[in-house]
């Protein structure tokens, strides 16, 4: 959650001068709420789950807005609320009220003290789920524009397994969303919005509540898959995520995005979606019916990112004779970036009883499992102490309740800012991660801190699904491991009731119209 990539990696470039008729120094607010909430995971997502940043601090969290750059420069920053977690189970109804309510408020009061807002910047993840509820950001987007006023030009980042729910659409004006999977551009989209917020409000027509606004052209597209079958750096995804910047580029149009949707939630807005913006509308929807097309048409050749197997099928590959090191293995159903509670112990308790990762002829790093209890059993042992402990299992009991470890401590590792304290028991070579709060394990220096080495390991085993970069660029060789949890990568077993209907794998019977909904804020929506 500290994460923060250098003002050189934002790729836009610089704003277009400034029309006649365009806003000098618009007044812009900032507020949102960023989760992936996953409906089938027990966990629930209360206040300790989300980084709250305002003010200065919210500013300073987007490199693309640090002192003297242009984006910074071209317009009078209001930061109001922002709300930020790891992915995770569905967030508290009271959690998600005092967010919005802090939200609603600041906006309320930063218009009292400095009059309206020309622009807003709605931060958000798109695939928030909120206990009680079927389209939280499709709640909380009519709850700003309320406040806001039809006048103000709202521009929204979303990750690319977000959802386009029709409240949404309809109460946001500009919406962009990610290019990769992995999630490499998650700032660059950040900036890209707000770069189309402002090339808007600068440009001729920025002075004019409704010609500065573009045409959407809105197409659901009734598909639902995981992300690990939809990276973008395999095929169809890669080449479909590949036309985008061809659309945006041309004359008329302003952005161009898909949405692959959010497979581990039961709401009908689950599924994929093609929004294109501009003010040609025929080209437009051209483009987003093209897409949508080209989308629904590859839905049956999309395949995992890696190739898969059961927990048992990936340890006889990473242990075979001519097995490459360090083998990694993705123990996906409890993935904690993608809505996993992240202390399912079923894939810790299959490792420790293999005697050939306990004997000590091989190294084998498990990442992780959180409880606090057993972190603590474990830094009052001290390091060196064998200790027996019963760990995990206190949020998502899964096919097994808590496992039971006996081993070395081998390291205590205090203030990491999401993990908390870390505690990792050695088994012969098997060494398992245990850490005080959820932590996803994505770069190699979570485990150097830790006092393992990674890249001298024999297998590693993490609670992720595709590879994040530094764990693709370890892997001599990787296997996706089609684990249990709450983020199982077979939807199928799962039970979704709510979908809407049509939605491929659920239901493979249908053809789908594929036609855009086009139309802007304030004029009628007319599907052509």
């Amino acid at each position: 959650m500290t994460d923060r990539p250098e003002a050189s990696d934002i790729w836009m470039g610089p704003l277009a001068p400034l029309s006649d008729g365009g806003l000098t120094a618009p007044r812009i607010g900032i507020a949102g709420i960023s989760i992936e909430s996953s409906t089938f995971s027990p966990h629930v997502s209360g206040d300790e789950a989300f980084t709250i940043r305002t003010g200065d601090e919210l500013i300073g969290y987007y490199p693309f807005l640090d002192a003297g750059r242009e984006l910074r420069d071209a317009a009078r920053w209001v930061p109001i609320f922002h709300g930020r977690s790891l992915p995770g189970g569905a967030v508290a109804p009271e959690t998600y009220r005092r967010m919005k309510d802090a939200i609603v408020t600041g906006i309320r009061d930063a218009i009292r003290d400095g009059g309206a807002f020309d622009g807003f910047f709605f931060d958000i993840h798109g695939a928030m789920s909120v206990i009680g509820m079927q389209d939280a950001e499709g709640d909380l987007a009519r709850a700003v524009r309320a406040e806001l006023g039809s006048d103000t030009l709202i521009t929204t980042s979303m990750d690319l397994h977000g959802n386009v729910s029709e409240v949404l659409r309809d109460e946001v004006d500009l919406l962009t969303c990610y290019r990769m999977a992995p999630h490499e551009d998650w700032m660059n989209t950040k900036e890209r919005a707000v770069w189309n917020l402002l090339d808007r409000l600068r440009g001729p027509h920025g002075a004019d509540p409704v010609l500065r606004r573009p045409y959407k052209a809105w197409v659901p597209v009734p598909v639902l898959l995981p992300g690990e079958k939809t990276s973008t750096r395999l095929e169809p995804a890669r080449g479909i995520y590949a036309e985008l910047p061809g659309i945006e580029s041309l004359d008329g149009v302003v952005d161009a995005s898909v949405w692959i949707g959010y497979a581990w939630a039961d709401e009908p807005r689950c599924q994929a979606y093609v929004v294109v913006t501009g003010d040609d509308r025929a080209l437009i929807t051209a483009e987003s019916e093209r897409i949508a097309r080209m989308f629904w048409d590859a839905r049956e050749d999309f395949v995992f990112v890696a190739e898969t197997a059961t927990l048992e099928g990936a340890l006889e590959k990473a242990l075979a004779p001519d097995a490459a090191h360090p083998y990694l293995i993705s123990d996906s159903g409890d993935n904690p970036t993608a809505g996993g509670a992240g202390d399912v112990t079923w894939t810790l308790a299959e490792l420790l009883a293999r005697p050939e990762l306990t004997d000590g002829t091989r190294t084998t790093l498990v990442a992780s499992i959180f409880d606090a209890e057993a972190v603590a059993a474990a830094e009052t042992a001290g390091v060196g102490a064998t200790v027996t402990l019963d760990a995990g299992a206190r949020v998502d009991h899964g096919p097994r309740g808590p496992v039971r470890i006996t081993g070395q401590v081998f390291s205590i590792t205090e203030g990491d800012p999401d993990a908390g304290t870390q505690a990792v028991i050695a088994v012969g070579g098997l060494h398992a991660i245990i850490t005080s709060r959820r932590k996803p394990f994505h770069h190699l220096d979570d485990f150097r801190m830790l006092g393992l080495d990674p890249e001298a390991a024999d297998i590693v085993v993490v609670k992720i699904g595709y590879l994040e970069p530094e764990l693709y660029d370890l892997a001599a060789d990787w296997t996706l491991a089609l684990t249990p949890g709450g983020v199982d990568q077979d939807l199928l077993r799962l039970g979704h009731s709510h979908l809407q209907p049509g939605v491929y794998p659920f239901d493979t019977t249908g053809t789908p119209a594929l036609t855009a909904v086009v139309g802007r804020r304030g004029e009628e929506r007319t599907a052509c």
